[in-house]
């Protein structure tokens, strides 16, 4: 609240007043109509604004009690670092372990988002079950309109429905923390946890969204799933400017507004030196993209798991990334490890999740394949 505002507007509001009756005094007459509403108008806002400060003056002198909560997620992180320190044993049971507070699960999933910008930007799902998803394939026999004579009968064609499954493959993260750590009272136990187990399912994610081999084990990458359209390069050991531009043209127009690059370092090093027809860099650097660089302005983003150019290596993927649907299944799952790392004066933790993916949109994304 600005008093010194306040203040000012009702030093305007008594010289408005002083000026009404000034007027009337000048031309020897009573306050008429308007006047009379105008005064009764600035004595209530000048009452509300004395009420305001007065108020306000009296909140100030008041002393300030803080109530303090006991939240639903602190007793959960309460009672999971208790678990860690083996003081208590009050988590639920699960297959695997114990079951992680809900509100511990989140911090994870919500960090290995932040991480992992492939999964953060890919369509996600938490289903316990599998995931069955429709998808109409156009690819051998469209839907046409043609020209038609009266009696003539048209020839029927149309698409066809696919299927597509989300199952979850079990995959573990395993965390060891020192037991000088652990015995630490001051140490934050909770954030090292949930630090190391992010960054550890968020590498493993992105590697499998990207690189995974599929099957009945195994998550489905988009380097690897056959619905992903290729785009083979003119060359073995070296990307174009034309071969980019053919794979960006490659994803329809109604996807390029969420669409990125997705590279290793050493092929955004390659890319830095291509030049256009009129010697422009085609990599810009842009304060306003996520890298901060964009190529034929769209955002670049780096990743390890990408494969380095090389013949028959998929180099690059260009579109946008919603295209793939990933499932990770709910409640994550922990097992402390107590005895089996005693001789390192370690214990270990491992979180289990379970998870699987798919290019459920094929149109939106296309690779770049060396020659």
């Amino acid at each position: 609240m600005n008093f010194k505002e306040l203040i000012e507007r009702r030093n305007e509001l008594v010289e408005t007043m002083d000026g009404i009756f000034k007027n009337a005094e000048v031309e020897k007459r009573a306050l008429n109509e308007e006047e009379n509403t105008k005064y009764d108008e600035i004595m209530q806002e000048i009452r509300d604004i004395d009420s305001t400060m007065k108020k306000a003056e009296e909140a100030r002198n008041l002393d300030t009690v803080i109530a303090k909560e006991t939240k639903a997620d602190d007793t959960e992180e309460r009672a999971f670092i208790d678990f860690i320190r083996s003081e208590k044993r009050e988590l639920a049971a699960g297959d695997n372990g114990a079951i992680i507070p809900q509100s511990i699960a989140d911090r994870i999933i919500e960090n290995v988002r932040n991480i992992a910008p492939v999964f953060e930007l890919a369509t996600k799902y938490n289903a316990k079950g599998n995931l069955i998803f429709p998808v109409y394939d156009e690819s051998e026999n469209a839907v046409t309109t043609a020209y038609a004579q009266e009696f003539t009968a048209l020839n029927s064609k149309s698409g066809k429905f696919t299927s597509i499954k989300l199952g979850g493959h079990l995959a573990g993260a395993l965390v060891k923390i020192s037991k000088s750590l652990i015995n630490n009272a001051e140490f934050d136990l909770l954030s090292y946890v949930v630090a190391k187990m992010s960054e550890s399912i968020a590498r493993f994610l992105e590697a499998e969204l990207l690189n995974g081999e599929g099957g009945e084990d195994k998550m489905t990458g988009v380097l690897n799933d056959t619905n992903t359209p290729v785009v083979e390069a003119a060359a073995a050991s070296a990307v174009s400017a034309d071969d980019l531009v053919k794979l960006q043209v490659e994803v329809p127009q109604v996807y390029q507004n969420s669409a990125v690059w997705i590279m290793s370092k050493n092929t955004l090093l390659a890319v830095r030196t291509l030049k256009d027809g009129e010697n422009r860099y085609m990599l810009n650097e842009d304060i306003s993209a996520p890298f901060g660089y964009s190529l034929l302005g769209k955002p670049v983003f780096i990743s390890d798991n990408m494969p380095e150019i090389a013949s028959k290596a998929k180099a690059v993927v260009y579109g946008d990334f919603s295209g793939i649907f990933v499932n990770v299944r709910p409640n994550v799952e922990i097992q402390v490890l107590s005895e089996k790392y005693a001789d390192e004066h370690a214990t270990g933790v491992v979180a289990w999740i379970e998870a699987d993916s798919r290019v459920a949109e094929k149109q939106k994304l296309a690779v770049l394949k060396m020659a």
